[in-house]
């Protein structure tokens, strides 16, 4: 089978007097070498795109990380500037896109940021500065100019017996790469727990009854895909979903002929 396409968000960002809509490598790099996807990105111009069609092209869609955070204004929390970075660009691009892939059944993966827009896009809320909250832990990075230190896989979850992950890494505990500052407060209604931290955070998420693969993940396996086998199995499975979905488009299209 040729790779199937796979949407992926953009941040839209300011730099040599340019106006970019980017995702980083190592997502991209992910879905390529272990996903075994072709990524292709999508600009953040919200309302203006045509998601049906969108997704009627592609078999799956991929919503990256980012520095940036969803803005409160869309789960009734506080717009200060502290909760900032912003990018209203790209949260009126993800919500909508991941409600249309829910909807349409199309895989979805989304790691860190876009675990927190697929749960305020399915109605749920968000937590800010969640290493200030008693007993728990802080999830940030470590001050290192060093990537890989920041980023190193130091954190235990653990998996929901029965869940979708479950099926991925079997139920118990993992070893992840969580580095982020909020995380889910007030579930939305149509997701389901799949792991958590052991101060009760939560670390994964799926569409309870989903039509397809339909999981969001707080930490960050595209860090390590090519190096982690915990890591890279989840982007197997999401490549497999995609896979599996790009066959049926195209034994449904090859019966209607």
């Amino acid at each position: 089978m040729q790779q199937p396409l796979v949407a992926i968000s953009t941040d839209v960002r300011q730099f040599d007097n340019y106006t970019w809509h980017a995702a980083p490598q190592q997502y991209l790099e992910a879905a390529l070498s272990a996903a075994g996807v072709f990524p292709v990105l999508v600009p953040s111009f919200g309302d203006r795109l045509d998601f049906d069609e969108l997704l009627s092209s592609v078999d799956g869609v991929m919503i990256t990380g980012s520095k940036s955070n969803v803005h409160p204004s869309l789960y009734g929390g506080d717009a200060g500037e502290a909760n900032g970075p912003y990018d209203p660009a790209r949260d009126a691009t993800t919500l909508p896109l991941i409600r249309k892939a829910v909807e349409r059944g199309v895989p979805l993966l989304a790691i860190c940021r876009g675990i927190q827009e697929m749960n305020v896009a399915l109605g749920g809320t968000l937590a800010t500065e969640i290493q200030e909250r008693e007993g728990s832990l802080d999830h940030r990075a470590p001050a290192s100019d060093n990537q890989d230190e920041r980023f190193a896989i130091r954190q235990s979850i653990s998996i929901k017996p029965g869940s979708c992950l479950a099926g991925v890494f079997g139920a118990g505990d993992i070893m992840v790469n969580s580095v982020h500052r909020q995380a889910i407060d007030r579930l939305g209604p149509k997701l389901q727990i799949e792991a958590l931290a052991t101060d009760g955070t939560v670390e994964a998420v799926s569409v309870r009854d989903a039509r397809a693969f339909a999981v969001g993940v707080q930490w960050h396996p595209e860090y390590w895909v090519k190096s982690d086998s915990v890591s890279a199995r989840i982007f197997r499975a999401f490549g497999d979903a995609v896979r599996l979905h790009a066959a049926a488009k195209s034994g449904a299209r090859a019966a209607a002929e």
